[in-house]
């Protein structure tokens, strides 16, 4: 009869055993199931990230390749501008050998003409014996080669005096101020190339004068001053030669 008691009871500990361990299958199978979806999305997140890697890989890569062309374009320009700017020069040269040798044959034709020969309209008040405008032109340019600064300023100023309408009287005024330059009264020379832009302004030789007027202002630490002189060039001459080699400057001087 005890045995027969005890009968429901052992059954229900053997369904309660048997539920655990169906429990704890259906445990593992789930658990297996959570590690394989885990392990698929590492992997396809492993796949992103190697994508992204790649990805950015790529653009460092071609902001490189852009810098190097860049950088290369940027050599290339400051090589034209340099080049640019040594052609400029070159002409400078070359003009003024030729203005150079016009004045030498002029004054060379001046010294040939007799001494009665009749002066040219507007020079009656000269002596027949006078030299001509392009021999003292060119005798005070010949002063200011050899170093005598004073003896050539001297020179240019009797050319202005004695010939103010003298075609070559806006570069006899630009070779003053290299004179006072070549003698380091940076104010005197300023004043003389202000003068020539003033007197001359529609004269080639305005631009030079406002150029070399902007290096002495440079050379004196006067930026600002020097700055305007250059702009203007770039305004008011901007198909003269200055106006390049003006351009230049101002990428020197900033801002």
């Amino acid at each position: 009869m005890r045995g027969i008691r005890f009968a429901p009871l052992a059954a229900l500990v053997l369904a309660g055993c048997l539920a655990s361990k169906t429990d704890i299958a259906l445990l593992q199978t789930e658990l297996q199931t959570m590690r394989g979806e885990s392990a698929r999305g590492d992997s396809a997140r492993r796949v992103q990230i190697d994508q992204a890697l790649g990805q950015l890989t790529r653009v460092n890569d071609s902001v490189r390749a852009v810098s190097v062309r860049l950088a290369k374009l940027q050599a290339d320009v400051a090589n034209e501008h340099y080049q640019i700017s040594r052609e400029v020069i070159q002409l400078q040269e070359l003009s003024g050998q030729s203005t150079r040798r016009l004045q030498e044959l002029r004054g060379a034709l001046e010294e040939r003409a007799p001494a009665g020969a009749q002066p040219a309209p507007g020079d009656s008040a000269r002596p027949a014996a006078a030299p001509g405008p392009g021999q003292l032109f060119q005798s005070s340019l010949d002063q200011l080669r050899r170093g005598s600064v004073g003896v050539a300023r001297s020179g240019f100023e009797e050319l202005l005096r004695t010939y103010p309408t003298y075609e070559d009287a806006p570069e006899a005024m630009v070779y003053i101020a290299e004179t006072y330059a070549a003698e380091r009264n940076q104010v005197a020379a300023d004043s003389v190339y202000g003068l020539v832009v003033q007197r001359y302004p529609r004269s080639p030789k305005a631009a030079t004068a406002l150029y070399k007027r902007a290096l002495v202002l440079k050379s004196a630490g006067q930026n600002a001053a020097a700055r305007a002189a250059l702009e203007r060039i770039v305004r008011e001459y901007p198909r003269s030669d200055e106006a390049t080699l003006a351009r230049e400057q101002l990428r020197t001087l900033g801002r």
